[in-house]
């Protein structure tokens, strides 16, 4: 079967880098530059996949790439609800369905996210799994890439199951009110029970938990029900000393999408420190 020109997997994924302008991905923009939309190395870059896959994409020779990839390409396009699922269709793979737990932050927050500059935010999906982080993010808690993406989860940073490092705070945090907080992210995952009832992610993770970890199992038999909203924490940073911030969480609609906010008292000698942090960039991973 034939397919229309221009409407295949490579010329759709070539025809939405060429509409996001690098200023909408949070990338500078220096004079001269020829291309209104991504480089192909910008979007391989914003999708953690090679520049030799995106031009066998395009190309197409490439025509089978992964669920996980697509997720990937859907949110460094910044694709909406409808595109995201087109394209998992031209790679005749089922779009993720409703009811199901999002990784995918829509088009209008990216582009908050994109102007938050080197404010430190991350994006948990609503079982706290993180799926997107800026640089201002790494710089203060450490660089989660060296971790693998399923690890790569609040909740089980929380409760732990056996031995092992963390994967988010790759320094020692030290929070206002720890037992409040482990109580707010247990009743914020049955929350999200309530909300994704049929998501088989989640079900696994609070599985994995109640066996694995009593003080999870305890906190979980309370059958409370809240949103974890704010925290106050002070992060023993490698390069600056002691950091004290606050954490807010907003939650994005239907997805419910939990956007990681952590900034300190205007004027304080904490913010001069978490804008150091910034500058200085991510430092050497370590575990706590």
């Amino acid at each position: 079967m034939s397919t229309t020109p221009g409407t295949g997997l490579g010329a759709m994924i070539r025809t939405w880098r060429d509409r996001l302008p690098p200023s909408a991905a949070g990338l500078p923009v220096s004079r001269g530059r020829r291309a209104a939309g991504l480089r192909r190395e910008e979007l391989a870059d914003l999708a953690g996949v090679s520049v030799d896959y995106i031009v066998r994409l395009e190309q197409g020779r490439a025509t089978t790439p992964s669920a996980s990839v697509l997720a990937s390409l859907a949110r460094a396009l910044q694709l909406s609800t409808a595109e995201r699922d087109h394209l998992y269709r031209l790679a005749r793979l089922a779009a993720p369905v409703d009811g199901a737990i999002s990784d995918h932050p829509p088009p209008g927050v990216q582009r908050v996210l994109a102007r938050l500059g080197d404010v430190a935010v991350a994006v948990f999906a609503a079982d706290w799994q993180l799926v997107w982080w800026n640089r201002g993010w790494a710089a203060l808690l450490g660089d989660p890439s060296a971790s693998p993406p399923r690890l790569r989860n609040f909740a089980r940073d929380r409760f732990p199951v056996g031995a092992g490092p963390a994967h988010l705070a790759m320094w020692p945090v030290i929070e206002a009110d720890r037992a409040a907080t482990d109580a707010a992210v247990v009743s914020d995952l049955r929350r999200a029970t309530g909300r994704f009832p049929q998501d088989s992610r989640l079900a696994a993770l609070i599985g994995d938990l109640n066996a694995g970890n009593s003080g999870f199992g305890e906190l979980w038999a309370t059958g409370e029900v809240a949103a974890h909203r704010e925290d106050h924490k002070t992060i023993d940073h490698p390069s600056v000393g002691p950091v004290t911030v606050d954490c807010d969480v907003l939650t994005e609609g239907d997805s419910e999408l939990k956007i990681v906010i952590m900034t300190a008292v205007p004027g304080s000698e904490d913010e001069t420190k978490l804008r150091l942090t910034a500058v200085a960039g991510p430092p050497a991973t370590a575990h706590n």
